[in-house]
């Protein structure tokens, strides 16, 4: 069956936007996430970033459901999700459990949405399992040198001297006050951004530690080893994808958007006026381009 145009009717299940919070175990992780969407429908993934987790997709995961079976868990360290004792805070980890989670919810094949650090965890499941990834929609999700700022000084000096010094310079990052800033800076109308937005992210950062946090921020410089792999799967396998970015972000410049297309010839690139966290203050604008993609991009 062909994907909807604009103009076709589209049929939605009653009931499907509602959204269902759950908990699952998985590999010792007790994974939050949140659910919505008819099962059968064609299977959504989106995967928050820092600063963030699966209540950024508040608005979002509504706006898809009616379509899709969306799913967005909160990645290890965030949001509701609790890990055991002596985890390993590692991207390769991160990606693991999100891996064994979408197998055991029985996502065989599925879209991905990913944003900031739900950009490597997905960049890896991608790499891993290409036949099962349908399509991409990346916002703020970085997969090039080129889209890194000057911003990520702090963290390549600890990539490239992990001392005691360096890590502990990053610990400024998971401050109330610089959560906030990364909510607001670029943002032209601050008035459109929920200050729980920030307020949550801090209390989870309290709840878990600031260790995991530097841990993970030391581990990033694990992503930038990774991109030519990223590169290579975007090259053989040409997916769908679309790069809808808030160009005024302070850490992910638009030239890691614009990067997309140089691996992938099916890659659209669009930008709003808007910072890192451009689903606060165009949600709507972006759920729109992504449904519209979706639907031209994945069979039903």
């Amino acid at each position: 069956m062909n994907a909807p145009t604009a103009n076709d009717e589209v049929t939605t299940v009653p009931g499907a936007t509602q959204v269902h919070y759950r908990t699952m175990e998985v590999d010792g992780v007790d994974l939050f996430y949140r659910e919505a969407g008819a099962p059968d429908a064609p299977a959504v993934l989106l995967l928050h970033g820092f600063g963030a987790s699966s209540y950024m997709f508040r608005a979002l995961i509504p706006q898809l459901a009616g379509r899709y079976h969306v799913i967005a868990p909160d990645l290890p360290g965030f949001g509701q999700t609790s890990v055991p004792e002596g985890f390993a805070w590692t991207f390769d980890n991160l990606a693991a459990v999100i891996d064994a989670f979408t197998r055991a919810r029985g996502l065989e094949r599925y879209a991905i949405y990913v944003f900031d650090y739900g950009a490597p965890v997905g960049w890896r499941l991608a790499v891993s399992n290409p036949e099962r990834i349908t399509a991409i929609v990346s916002q703020n999700g970085n997969g090039y040198e080129e889209g890194l700022s000057k911003g990520w000084a702090p963290m390549r000096r600890a990539w490239a001297e992990p001392t005691p010094a360096n890590r502990e310079a990053l610990r400024a990052f998971n401050t109330l006050d610089l959560l906030r800033w990364q909510y607001v800076e670029g943002v032209k109308d601050v008035s459109l951004v929920a200050p729980e937005t920030w307020q949550l992210a801090h209390a989870a950062i309290e709840r878990i530690g600031v260790d995991a946090q530097m841990d993970l921020l030391v581990d990033y410089g694990s992503n930038i080893a990774h991109y030519p792999q990223l590169h290579a799967f975007l090259r053989r396998y040409q997916p769908p994808m679309l790069a809808i970015w808030g160009r005024n972000d302070p850490f992910f410049l638009p030239a890691g958007a614009e990067a997309f297309r140089r691996d992938n010839g099916k890659a659209e690139v669009r930008f709003v006026d808007s910072g890192h966290f451009a689903i606060e203050t165009h949600g709507a604008e972006i759920g729109a381009a992504m449904l519209a993609f979706l639907d031209r991009s994945i069979a039903r």
